[in-house]
């Protein structure tokens, strides 16, 4: 199975490395009708179809109708390929918004009502949102059985990627822990999420989701304390 970089390799990896752009009489030569968009979008679609296994450089040109050589105008290494459609998947899930910056109050102006409870702003919502956003992680799990080895394989630093922490970031930024604390939960969390990817196709909806309460309520039985004893 491909999943990751012959040991005795040095590799960096697709998000840290610039390609140089290829001489006009040499762009002139490359196929037509391809580019990275199109033929990441083929990776995914092959690697769904037939897993990560079966697949090779020879059975993606194949599928696109092109020669193997091909495809490496637009990629250097299978493993290059492997990382664009790694995060490209990850682009599939609904990520919460970003909060919108908070407006300056004028002098006059009455203090703020608290929110609501369940509301999709204030620090009462994160658990909610938390669910939802683990709870899309593991469909996308589902719908894409390669993504877990490959997360575990690659650095997983592409755009999506980083969005993705971003946003988890976001959500535990509103729990009120302290700093310190919110790096802890920010693993605990991650390694969750990763660490079912495996099962993910095993594990039935009502485990995940008792697990999953299990870990919101320790992360705020954790700020609960916190907040107590400050």
């Amino acid at each position: 199975m491909v999943t990751a970089a012959d040991p005795e390799e040095t590799r960096t990896s697709v998000w840290l490395t610039a390609r140089p752009a290829a001489p006009a009489r040499r762009r002139s030569e490359a196929p037509s009708g391809l580019d990275r968009e199109r033929i990441t979008a083929a990776t995914v679609r092959l690697l769904d179809a037939e897993g990560l296994g079966r697949f090779s450089m020879r059975r993606l040109a194949a599928e696109l109708g092109v020669t193997a050589m091909s495809l490496y105008w637009y990629v250097d290494t299978k493993h290059d390929l492997l990382e664009l459609a790694l995060d490209r998947a990850l682009g599939e899930l609904a990520l919460p918004a970003a909060p919108d910056p908070k407006p300056e109050s004028p002098p006059e102006a009455l203090p703020e009502s608290p929110p609501e409870a369940g509301s999709g702003t204030g620090p009462a919502a994160w658990p909610g949102r938390l669910r939802v956003l683990a709870c899309g992680y593991r469909k996308l799990l589902v719908a894409h059985p390669w993504v877990a080895p490959l997360t575990a394989a690659y650095p997983n630093i592409g755009p999506h990627a980083r969005a993705f922490d971003a946003a988890l970031q976001r959500l535990l930024d509103a729990t009120g822990l302290a700093e310190a604390r919110r790096t802890g939960a920010h693993l605990a969390v991650s390694y969750f999420l990763h660490g079912c990817g495996g099962a993910a196709r095993r594990l039935p909806e009502r485990d995940f989701r008792l697990a999953l309460d299990v870990l919101i309520a320790g992360i705020g039985g954790v700020a609960g304390s916190a907040a107590k004893t400050a």
